[in-house]
């Protein structure tokens, strides 16, 4: 299996993920036209894909859905709840969706995909479990707490892509308002770097390979805390040999081989 994470944070989000003889992509949070500019960067041709899979109904996770949908033909994937709030924001638009009942696993291809619910404020956030037979990938970008759920799903994989969105000294002490800093820290918000390092530490497996972290606050975090956070843990678990790498914003990632 393949993955490359196209764009990752409030600004847009995006994940190519390649296995079992499919193409396709995790989300469509970029521009169509700015989401088509980095697929060709990381060499990779928008006409190949089959499909794209909706995590949740913010605009930073679907806002190019509509003109990407229409340039390419995609098989659109999403729950009931994800689907209503998509389409609130496109008036006049029917979309094609391919419904999936969260907690239920379907095939795309040869590739299975397993949705599981998450806590975060939209109207039925999941993340997903890839298998293609060999190896495993995990998909969680937002998300304000753990879960046994989350952390089965998470200690099965070889690659993970986790939320480590925020510091909470320096979210504290940011210029934002009070509202949307407790959103954020709260429960239904986004994991901050040591909330990560829990989970990771509890959940990995000795399958883990590669841990990716996302959805980092340009405003509330830097590379180096993260990193440092999510390091420290692993090595306390015995899992130094795991490669962690931090996803970027304005950057696509390397075309990592799970």
């Amino acid at each position: 299996m393949e993955v490359c994470v196209l764009a990752s944070g409030s600004r847009g989000n995006s994940i190519y993920v390649s296995g079992g003889g499919v193409s396709l992509l995790v989300d469509v949070g970029l521009s169509a036209r700015e989401l088509t500019a980095r697929l060709k960067k990381a060499g990779i041709d928008p006409a190949s894909l089959r499909a794209v899979l909706c995590t949740h109904d913010h605009s930073d996770h679907f806002k190019g859905l509509e003109v990407f949908s229409r340039r390419y033909p995609v098989r659109l994937f999403a729950n009931d709840g994800t689907a209503a709030g998509i389409e609130q924001f496109f008036p006049g638009r029917a979309f094609d969706w391919e419904i999936f009942e969260t907690a239920s696993g379907f095939d795309i291809g040869s590739l299975h995909i397993e949705s599981f619910t998450v806590s975060h404020d939209a109207s039925d956030p999941v993340g997903f479990l890839f298998d293609d037979g060999v190896s495993r990938l995990c998909v969680v970008t937002d998300l304000g707490q753990s879960s046994t759920v989350v952390r089965d799903k998470l200690a099965r994989c070889h690659c993970v892509i986790l939320e480590s969105n925020h510091d909470p000294d320096m979210l504290m002490a940011s210029d934002r308002a009070w509202s949307l800093k407790s959103r954020i820290a709260g429960r239904s918000g986004h994991l901050s770097n040591a909330d990560a390092a829990e989970l990771i530490s509890r959940a990995a497996s000795r399958d883990l390979r590669t841990l990716l972290l996302a959805h980092l606050s340009e405003e509330c975090n830097t590379c180096a805390l993260a990193l440092n956070s999510m390091r420290a843990a692993l090595l306390q678990a015995g899992r130094g040999d795991v490669r962690v790498e931090v996803l970027s914003q304005r950057e696509i990632s390397p075309r990592y081989v799970v």
